[in-house]
C-alpha cells in the first residue's frame, strides 16, 4: 500500500515529508505489505487548480447538520467542530525565491498546512514535513489574523513541529487521552482542505484501528521514517489537513492527522485510510521541542530488510526464519561496537522477538541515547548475543 503525507507543496501532491537521511536503523528496502510506506497529502499548492469531482468526499451522513443527524439517528458533532475550530490554524509555508530580472529575493508561498494552538503561551503543534523548508511561516488564526511564527523546534523523526505566535486570550485546544478510545468511536478532522479560502474543512468518520505502524516517504522518493502507534481513521483527509487535529466527540485533540493511504496496489486507490500520530506521542515530542529546541532519539547504526525465504536461504537460515537482516553496519555506531556485522539477523531486542519490518525501528525507538540492549543475533547459522549501547541519533 503507497502512502502519502498530507501536505500541498508546489503545485503537485509531494511526498514532503522531511526524513532524516542520517537515521541509522531505515530499512533500504521500500516497504513490504506488512508495513505501509506513505506520501505526503496534506499541503495545498498556493493557485492550484483543484478538480474537486476527483476529491473523496465525507458520507452526507458523517457531516450533516444537527437534524439531519438526528433524523439518521447519528450523533450531531457540531459541538465537537465548536470547542476545536477556534484554536485551528493555517500554516503558511513561505521559501525564498530569487527573481532573475531584478536580483532581489522575495518570500513566496510554497504550500499550506494546518496546526492548531495546544498551550496558553501560544504555542502551535503541526507536522514537520509542512514547515520544511521554509523561510518564513505565517499562521491565520481562524477570526482571519496573520502574524508570522518563531518555528521553536522540528522533529523529522516524528513528524512534529512547534512554532509560536503571540496574542492575548487565544483559544486553546483541549487535549484528550487517545488511549481511552475504542475501534469504532466518532472521529473528527479539521484542517485546511486544497487551501480552501473560509476557514477549515470538517470531515468525520471513526477511529478505524489503532497501533499502525506506518514509513513515511523521503524528499528523495526512497523509504523515509518510521511513525509508530498511529491512529487509523476514515475521516477524509485530504491535502492541506497535514497538522491538523483530530478530535473526538467531545472536542479533544486525540491526534495529529498527518498520512492518507494513495494507492492499495498499483493503479488501485485505497479509500478511507488515514493516519494521525496519537496526541500522547505528539505531546510528549512537543514539550521536548519546546524546553530543549530538539528531540534526543536513539540509534543502532545499521541497515536492514525484513528476512524471507530467499534471504534465509542466503544467509544460511532455516526456512521461516523471523528478524531483520544486516545490510550496513556504520562505522563507529553502537553497532559496529557490539561486534554486529553485515549479513546478521537480529531475532530479538532484548526479549522482544522482530517478526515484522517495522520492529526492529520501533523497538529502537522505545529506548533512549546510551541505553544498553541485548542483540540475539544469527550468523551462519548460529545464535549469539550481542549487546549494543546506544548512540544518539544525528
Amino acid at each position: 500500500m503507497k502512502l502519502f503525507v498530507a501536505a500541498i507543496l508546489s503545485l503537485f501532491l509531494v511526498a514532503c515529508g522531511g526524513s532524516d537521511k542520517s537515521s541509522p536503523i531505515r530499512s533500504d528496502n521500500p516497504a513490504s505489505n506488512a508495513t505501509t510506506s506513505a506520501t505526503a497529502s496534506s499541503s495545498q499548492a498556493p493557485g492550484a487548480t483543484t478538480t474537486l469531482s476527483n476529491t473523496p468526499s465525507a458520507s452526507p451522513n458523517a457531516t450533516s447538520s444537527g437534524n439531519a443527524s438526528a433524523q439518521s439517528g447519528l450523533p450531531s458533532l457540531s459541538s465537537a467542530v465548536e470547542k476545536i475550530r477556534p484554536a485551528t490554524v493555517q500554516v503558511t509555508n513561505e521559501a525564498s525565491t530569487r527573481i532573475a530580472q531584478t536580483g532581489t529575493s522575495l518570500d513566496v508561498p510554497q504550500g499550506t498546512g494546518t496546526g492548531f494552538i495546544y498551550d496558553k503561551e501560544g504555542h502551535v503543534m503541526t507536522n514537520a514535513h509542512v514547515v520544511a523548508g521554509a523561510t518564513t511561516l505565517l499562521v491565520t488564526t481562524a477570526n482571519g489574523d496573520a502574524q508570522e511564527a518563531k518555528l521553536i523546534g522540528s522533529d523529522t523523526r516524528t513528524d512534529v513541529a512547534v512554532l509560536q505566535i503571540s496574542g492575548s486570550s487565544m483559544p486553546v485546544a483541549a487535549i484528550g487521552d487517545p488511549s481511552k478510545l475504542k475501534v469504532g468511536d466518532w472521529t473528527v478532522a479539521l484542517g485546511h482542505a486544497l487551501g480552501l479560502p473560509g476557514g477549515p474543512t470538517v470531515t468525520a468518520g471513526v477511529l478505524s484501528a489503532t497501533g499502525r505502524h506506518v514509513q513515511e516517504p523521503s524528499d528523495t522518493n526512497g523509504a523515509g521514517p518510521y511513525l509508530f502507534n498511529m491512529l487509523q481513521t476514515d475521516a477524509p483527509i485530504n491535502p492541506g489537513n497535514s497538522g491538523g487535529p483530530l478530535v473526538n466527540i467531545n472536542g479533544e485533540v486525540i491526534g495529529m492527522n498527518t498520512l492518507i493511504a494513495g494507492e492499495a496496489e498499483a493503479g488501485v486507490p485505497a479509500q478511507g485510510i488515514g493516519f494521525a500520530i496519537p496526541m500522547n506521542r505528539a505531546k510528549d515530542i512537543a514539550d521536548q521541542l519546546v524546553k530543549n529546541g530538539s528531540v534526543a532519539h536513539a540509534s543502532l547504526g545499521v541497515s536492514f530488510a525484513p528476512v524471507n525465504p530467499a534471504i534465509a536461504l542466503q544467509l544460511g537460515a532455516k526456512q521461516g526464519t523471523k528478524g531483520a537482516a544486516i545490510g550496513q553496519v556504520a562505522q563507529g555506531s553502537a553497532a559496529a561496537k557490539a561486534g554486529l556485522r553485515s549479513k546478521d539477523i537480529i531475532t530479538k531486542v532484548d526479549n522482544t522477538d522482530v517478526k515484522e519490518e517495522s520492529d526492529l525501528p520501533r523497538l529502537i525507538d522505545q529506548k533512549k541515547p546510551g541505553d544498553k540492549v541485548t542483540l540475539t543475533v544469527l550468523r551462519s547459522g548460529g545464535e549469539q548475543k550481542l549487546d549494543a549501547t546506544l548512540d544518539k541519533a544525528a
